[in-house]
Parts: C-alpha cells; structure tokens; sequence
C-alpha cells in the first residue's frame, strides 16, 4: 500500500466497541506509513476518538441508532466526496453502514459480509470466527488484505489523557490525592445480565474503605439507582464519590486515569480503563472475555462456569442469574489484591 492513503472508517455504535477499534487504527499507523485516518460515527464519540492521536478528524453521523436516515445519510456521503477517499472499512455487520462510503463515491470499501452487502462492499470478506474469535481480530483484519495474515501481537488500545483536566476534575468533585482509590463501575448498557449485583459491589467498596481507599462509582445517568444503592450501603461515607450521571464522556476518561485499580462488568467503561492501563478486574457472566476481553495486561477476569453461560441475553432468560450471584465479593477482592501486589 502507498504512503498517504485516506481511510474513511465507519465505527462502531458502543462504547467499549470504538475503544477496541483503535487496535484497528493503531495497526493501520504501523503498516501504512503516512496513513490519514478518518472516523464517521455517532456524536457521542467524539471525546474518545480525541483521545486517539491516530484519528485526524471524528466525522459525525447524524443518524440515530438504529435509524435509517436514507436522505442524511445520501446528503453526508456527497459531501465526503470531495474528500478523496482512498478505501473505507466499515466496522459494523448492518446494510445501513455501508451506504455512505458508497453514496461517498469510495473506490474501495471493505467489511465482512454481514447483512448481504453485495454492490455497497467491494471488498467483501467472509468471516471466520473459528480463526477470528476476537471482536478486535475482525477488526483489525480488515485492515489487512483479504489474504494476509494478521500479526501474532496486535496493538492495544492505548487513549490519551488531559493530565490538567484529570487534576481539575479531582478538585471539582474533592477527591483526595493522599488515598489510593477504586473505580467501581457497576452499569451495563447492554441489559442487566451482564451486571454483578450492587450488593456485592457495596461488600466490595467497604473492604476497601476499611483500608483507608477512597471509592469512585462511575456511570451514567442510568445507573444511578444501582450507584445510589451501593453508595447507601456503605453507610454514605465521605470516602465515596457517586458520579454516576455527573460527568461528560471526557471527564470520565481523565477521572478513570486516577484510579489506583478498577473493578467492573463487561462495559464501555471496562474497554476505557483497559486503555488507560490501570489494574482492572473484570467479572463476566452473561458474555465472554472469548470476545471482548480487556486488552491490558494489568488485567484479571472472572469467568462464571455455569452451563448457561455465557448467553449473550440482555437479561437472564432463566431469571437466576446465577452467572454473577455465584461470584462472591470475596474473590474479586482476592483477585484485586494480586493484581496490585505485582510490581508497576
């Protein structure tokens, strides 16, 4: 491939789905010297493509999830004409996705199959899962060519951080720089089988309270009910900080950086510590880390072994949720403990 190209990438629609599509951008980097890369995607990720230093512009796409959007979507793709794209590589499997680069005029637009893109891909790939089983795998394949073989040891994602704004945001909210602190990050976009329930993430924030820790319980407006139980369950001390719902996406970022550790489900903001590099533990009941693990090696995982799991469900279909009530509070604690008795 020439020095030079402009890539057109159509990401992902989650969280933790565009933070792992930066192994994709990272490895375009490495093996297309001179490389433009361009990332059209819903408004809310802008923050964390400005936090990809591979990414020169965050294009967004005016269409709701889900949403059609037929005439936007034709209006957005002329104006990306002018841009002179070389390929685009469409991350998500829909038709919808592929319309764009292909109202854009792109002479080389790459995805798997998916819903049958035939004429919108004309670079089509079929996937594999069996030699592919990781989400960042088929990501980053498609930024090879259709017969290559992808690297053994692929990038990580690895965000950037406002080290000011992170110092800024510690004072806004009183956070103490004299204690260690846990992010604790209880919610889950995706539906409730994949959340560890809030009493146990309370057992867990009062071990370490009694260890003179400070806790941070991070989410967004939604999990406030689950961030409100566990904060009353400790007692309301001043130690614990509910910002569930108080804070932009940026924010969050830099606010993560401070943690001494994180503990989570499998989330967006699981996939933003992993970037960050912090010791994380993460517990998976209703998916896999087969898929989507954290791509940190200061990571643990919890993996429940019940015959039902994983089931990829936003709720339990059985109603136990035995995935994640049988992972006690007392092993994630002990998992923790390894991880930060390592040496940095």
């Amino acid at each position: 491939m020439s020095s030079g190209e402009k890539i057109l990438i159509v990401g992902p629609s989650w969280v933790g789905d565009m933070v792992m599509s930066q192994v994709l951008y990272r490895l375009l980097e490495q093996t297309r010297p001179g490389v433009i890369i361009d990332v059209m995607a819903p408004g809310w990720s802008e923050p964390i493509l400005e936090r990809m230093p591979q990414v020169r512009r965050a294009i967004n796409l005016p269409v709701g999830h889900g949403e059609i959007g037929l005439r936007r979507r034709w209006h957005l793709g002329r104006t990306l004409r002018e841009e002179q794209y070389d390929q685009a590589i469409i991350l998500p499997n829909s038709l919808k996705s592929a319309l764009v680069p292909a109202f854009a005029g792109i002479p080389r637009r790459t995805g798997w199959r998916g819903e049958m893109r035939y004429g919108l891909l004309n670079d089509m790939r079929l996937l594999d899962e069996a030699v592919l089983p990781l989400m960042v795998q088929q990501f980053a394949a498609l930024g090879i060519d259709a017969a290559a073989t992808l690297p053994d040891a692929l990038p990580a994602p690895q965000l950037t951080v406002d080290s000011a704004q992170a110092e800024a945001s510690r004072q806004k909210f009183s956070l103490r720089n004299d204690k260690p602190l846990l992010a604790l990050c209880p919610g889950a976009e995706f539906g409730g089988a994949k959340r560890w329930p809030a009493q146990y993430y309370a057992e867990l924030a009062r071990q370490y309270l009694q260890r003179d820790w400070q806790i941070v319980l991070f989410g967004s407006a939604k999990d406030q009910v689950v961030t409100a139980e566990i904060a009353e369950a400790c007692g309301q001390s001043e130690a614990i900080f509910d910002l569930a719902g108080r804070t932009a996406l940026a924010e969050a970022v830099d606010m993560l950086s401070l943690a001494d550790a994180v503990v989570s489900n499998d989330s967006g903001l699981m996939h933003i510590a992993a970037a960050l590099g912090r010791p994380l533990v993460v517990i998976y009941g209703a998916t896999s880390p087969g898929f989507t693990p954290p791509l940190n090696p200061s990571s643990a995982t919890l993996v429940s072994d019940i015959d039902c799991a994983p089931c990829f469900e936003r709720e339990c279909p059985l109603g136990h949720h035995r995935c994640m009530r049988e992972t006690p509070a007392s092993l994630v604690a002990g998992k923790l403990d390894v991880l930060l008795a390592e040496p940095a």
